[in-house]
């Protein structure tokens, strides 16, 4: 049994059950195959199932910025996205008080592979409470949206017709540069299938100035002569499969002459900034945030 008052960490949990709970996230087993499986490690289905409960995201915890935070104002929207599924759903939270002449640094907000949850919320608010207006589509939008549960919102996920939501986030990305409340510069996180959607941003639009990519997948090596942003990229060291495609992503950087900087935090899991979850690395988040912040305040403002 674990101290319900501390914090639960991957350190917790067998290598081998986070390896099974990554192929769950990322779509390669079901919720049954994860406790099948996982049932062979530890034991029992009720041993899995326990572990299972514990790994998944526990949203009210983990929040840091509420809703009614005084210090920003929240509305929720629709963009119009012609070229896509005709209207994504955006959460918008801009900072109160005056805004700096010619207006708030802007950042788009890209979700997990979950749609845009109320994690990803958090993450806008945050920004919104460090001076950003922040701008959090959801690309379920077509769909109903995020639906409240991790794992309908996964299943949803995989029935999006990604053309289409890729024109939804350039619809989004046209609306951020251009809202009368911002400044005009654009940058971009995005977390995971947002990650990877950042750095395919990188090259469709060449007036993102900022590109901070979390643990996501390269973009198309061909396309990244296109990157006319400067990238800051994540990867945690437990995350193989990333970080065995980091050095030809690198290269493909390099070659282009984009300005970047990569950094790969030891130990930490994929997902290791999502404070929702025991993958949480509470020192390789602060440090990754820190360093998105110092680049969105020097490139954006």
């Amino acid at each position: 049994m674990h101290d319900d008052n501390r914090r639960l960490t991957a350190a917790d949990f067998p290598r081998e059950i986070l390896t099974l709970f990554d192929s769950y996230v990322h779509g390669g087993i079901s919720r049954r195959g994860f406790l099948e499986k996982a049932s062979a490690h530890l034991g029992s289905l009720a041993a899995a199932s326990v572990t299972f409960s514990l790994l998944r995201p526990d949203f009210a915890r983990a929040q840091v910025v509420a809703p009614d935070d005084a210090r920003i104002a929240i509305t929720r929207i629709a963009i119009d996205s012609p070229q896509g599924s005709g209207s994504v759903g955006a959460y918008v939270v801009v900072p109160a008080g005056e805004a700096p002449a010619g207006g708030w640094p802007t950042v788009l907000v890209i979700h997990e592979n979950r749609g845009r949850n109320p994690h990803i919320e958090d993450i806008a608010r945050r920004l919104g409470v460090d001076g950003f207006l922040a701008i959090a589509p959801d690309a379920l939008t077509a769909l109903g949206g995020y639906p409240g549960d991790e794992d309908r919102a996964r299943e949803l996920f995989r029935e999006l017709d990604q053309t289409k939501i890729r024109q939804d986030f350039l619809a989004a990305a046209a609306f951020a540069m251009a809202h009368p409340q911002g400044n005009s510069k654009l940058g971009a996180v995005g977390f995971c299938y947002g990650g990877g959607m950042v750095n395919t941003l990188a090259t469709l639009v060449p007036d993102l100035k900022a590109g901070v990519a979390f643990y996501g997948s390269p973009p198309a090596f061909d396309q990244v002569g296109a990157i006319k942003a400067e990238m800051l990229i994540h990867h945690g060291g437990n995350d193989t499969r990333l970080v065995e495609s980091w050095p030809a992503h690198e290269a493909a950087l390099k070659e282009a002459g984009v300005a970047y900087e990569g950094y790969i935090y030891v130990d930490a899991e994929h997902g290791f900034n999502n404070d929702t979850t025991p993958r949480f690395d509470e020192k390789a988040a602060a440090l990754a945030w820190k360093r998105t912040l110092a680049l969105f305040n020097r490139v954006l403002i």
